[in-house]
């Protein structure tokens, strides 16, 4: 194929991942969008395949197979519940590769760059390994918070900030060497500054509280983004730097507005000071007695009740109920009652993870409300029903100065007539902090596996 066609196959690739996040951005069109994607990236492996200097066939399809069957078989095992951690681990291949493409480059025999253009070269080498190795390691954190192998709480080292700003500090003395040296002698340096970046990545994401994940989710996915597009400049790969480039600024773009949303101050982000302040929610008094319910009066409640909102959250996803819940909104409006859905920012584990399984169990797009388009209302709401949520309605967050998610906006659920609370115990959530709205006087618990009970509510009525 020549140059000028896979040129051409490029442009047109990068087009269609252009419309692909465009489709992505609201539930209607992202089926649309992930077609768009979907062909874009086969137009985009064709061409890259067909390049004439691609001369081992035989290792690139080995590759391709042994690739094309774990991710297949990942992708076919793999529960919604454990998509983020999918995601987190995936960030780190692409971490990963970047590293891995940025020492081969380095140490190509075939390299003829000289002056300004091998300074230009290493200086992409240098910001590709680093960018990766940071993606890396913080993303297999990420992996082993979610799927609880490593805690949720955040970790507070003495003059951790000290830390971080020491790493960049040696980043840029380290970078002046290694771009002093020449050709083949700067690999000292090189692999000092990895092991630097290996260690800021673990840093900076066991730095982070476990409720504010979602938001190192997209993070780190703005983190790949900018180490794919690092190693689209090392192999003079155009199209590698447009997709790293769109996935790195979206990626950056969603965590800022994730940010706002909770309350957070983006450079602390990308610090790995996020969530790390040393405070408590222990403020030394009763919290009360919560007070049970069963589902056949939760049913009646709901009955006969004009409006209801339900605010799903990870224990809806780990109970996979979204559907239970389809089929009760479904006979709930069929019985003129108006039903709505509250959804947190950062409900789930990842940015739109309930969007998502509300989305599979077909649950329709007009009732399912952002936290700013329904918070005001609830104070109109007859019965508010929490599915598995818990920080993302804590009303800690506002009335506990000392709480560790203090200025997190939530959903007000407790403004409501009643509050129905689904819960399998009265354990606390990911973040680890006690939960006022279980005992105040208008919540009822709702004890039991989140289908279990929406099941229950469904025979009821």
């Amino acid at each position: 194929m020549s140059m000028g066609t896979i040129s051409a196959a490029y442009i047109a690739a990068a087009i269609l991942f252009i419309l692909s996040l465009a489709g992505l951005s609201n539930q209607e069109s992202s089926k649309r969008g992930n077609w768009y994607g979907i062909i874009g990236m086969v137009i985009a492996v064709v061409a890259t395949i067909m390049n004439e200097s691609v001369d081992s066939y035989g290792w690139l399809i080995l590759a391709a197979v042994i690739g094309g069957t774990i991710g297949a078989r990942l992708a076919a095992k793999v529960e919604m519940t454990q998509m983020p951690e999918l995601i987190a681990i995936l960030h780190s291949f692409v971490g990963m590769a970047a590293v891995l493409v940025g020492f081969a480059s380095y140490f190509d025999p075939a390299s003829n760059l000289h002056g300004a253009a091998e300074t230009i070269h290493n200086v992409e080498v240098y910001l590709g390994i680093l960018i990766g190795a940071v993606t890396f390691t913080g993303s297999v954190v990420a992996f082993g918070k979610l799927n609880g192998k490593i805690g949720s709480k955040p970790l507070l080292l003495p003059m951790r900030h000290q830390l971080n700003i020491g790493a960049v500090v040696l980043w840029f003395i380290i970078g002046s060497w290694f771009l002093g040296t020449d050709h083949g002698e700067g690999t000292f340096p090189l692999i000092l500054m990895t092991l630097i970046a290996f260690a800021f990545g673990v840093h900076m994401v066991m730095a982070i509280g476990g409720a504010d994940m979602p938001v190192v989710i997209s993070m780190l996915n703005s983190y790949s983004g900018w180490a794919a597009a690092a190693t689209g400049f090392m192999l003079s790969n155009d199209l590698l730097i447009v997709v790293g480039a769109l996935v790195g600024s979206s990626g950056a773009i969603l965590s800022y507005i994730m940010c706002r949303a909770m309350n957070r101050n983006f450079v602390s982000v990308i610090m790995g000071g996020f969530g790390t302040a040393s405070s408590t929610d222990d403020d030394g008094e009763e919290q009360g007695e919560a007070i049970a319910i069963q589902a056949e009066e939760v049913a009646q409640l709901m009955s006969d009740a004009g409006k209801v909102v339900i605010v799903p959250g990870y224990g809806m996803a780990v109970a996979n109920a979204q559907h239970a819940v389809s089929d009760l909104t479904k006979q709930l409006r069929d019985k003129g009652v108006d039903v709505q859905f509250a959804i947190h920012p950062v409900a789930g584990r990842m940015p739109g993870h309930m969007n998502v399984l509300l989305a599979e169990a077909n649950v329709p797009y007009d009732i399912v409300l952002e936290m700013d388009e329904i918070n005001d209302e609830l104070s109109d709401v007859d019965v508010v029903v929490v599915i598995g949520a818990n920080d993302i309605v804590n009303p800690a967050a506002l009335e506990n100065p000392n709480s560790p998610i203090a200025g997190m906006p939530v959903l007000e659920v407790w403004n409501a007539k009643t509050v129905i609370v689904s819960k399998r115990s009265m354990a606390t959530g990911y973040a680890g902090v006690e939960n006022p709205l279980f005992f105040k006087d208008n919540t009822r618990m709702l004890f039991g596996d989140a289908k279990d009970s929406v099941d229950a509510i469904k025979s009821s009525l």
